[in-house]
């Protein structure tokens, strides 16, 4: 009797690894990483993409003055952004994050830095269109009749009227940001054990579907309903902000 009070009695829900960890808890727990690198990762996307596409929406057919003496410099600031996202465009995913993690190391903080550079191009390019077309309204014409400075024009009166767009690619970018770090850490460079994450465990398992194949599904089922869920979100929220929907 005295033996039995000393054991304890645990239950495991979906079974332990090989290591005797609780599967479902490092399941559930992969959860904060896919979130921590897709928070991060647009966040830096945005503070990138939002400054690009403003200066190069606003400038395309006025582009900047520099005064150097008695000559005056025009930059093609809008052509050399759109030529330097088409660069980044062209270039895949995967060849943007190797140089990234070549450089700083396979740390955890690298996958924010690798990720989110690979997504700024989407967001640029949205701003850019949008700031094309709001540029030309009446009440920006009207601001420019006050006096008001150019980047007072773009921060307080241009970029909060693009905010419903910037929402909608915002949550699709997060949805490709879960989807890329998944496919890093299945590679081997992107979260380093023990972090439970699922691209990692996946990569773990993968030797081990015919015996135990739920060890590599589950994973799959979840980042799988992870990024349906947020194309659902960022689908809702495009409808939501459609004044044309609505009317209909």
């Amino acid at each position: 009797s005295k033996l039995k009070e000393l054991l304890i009695h645990r239950t495991y829900h979906l079974g332990t690894d090989d290591l005797g960890r609780d599967y479902l808890s490092r399941l559930i727990v992969g959860v904060r990483v896919s979130f921590a690198v897709g928070f991060v990762a647009v966040f830096i996307a945005l503070l990138i993409g939002i400054p690009v596409g403003a200066v190069a929406g606003y400038y395309q057919q006025h582009p900047p003055v520099i005064h150097l003496g008695k000559r005056r410099w025009k930059l093609p600031a809008d052509g050399f952004i759109m030529w330097t996202m088409s660069v980044v465009w062209a270039i895949p995913t995967l060849l943007l994050v190797f140089p990234v993690v070549y450089a700083f190391g396979q740390q955890f903080y690298t996958i924010f830095i690798a990720v989110g550079i690979t997504m700024w191009v989407d967001i640029a390019r949205v701003v850019r269109g949008q700031v094309m077309q709001v540029r030309e309204l009446e009440f920006i014409e009207a601001t420019r009749s006050f006096g008001y400075g150019k980047m007072r024009t773009i921060l307080l009166h241009i970029l909060p009227n693009i905010t419903g767009p910037v929402i909608v690619i915002t949550a699709a970018n997060f949805a490709y940001a879960i989807l890329t770090e998944s496919g890093l850490s299945f590679l081997g460079i992107g979260v380093q054990p023990p972090a439970p994450s699922w691209g990692l465990m996946i990569s773990k398992y993968k030797d081990n579907l015919i015996t135990d194949p739920y060890l590599a599904l589950l994973p799959g089922a979840a980042i799988t309903l992870l990024v349906l869920a947020f194309f659902l979100v960022g689908n809702g929220l495009r409808d939501a902000m459609d004044i044309r929907m609505q009317e209909s």
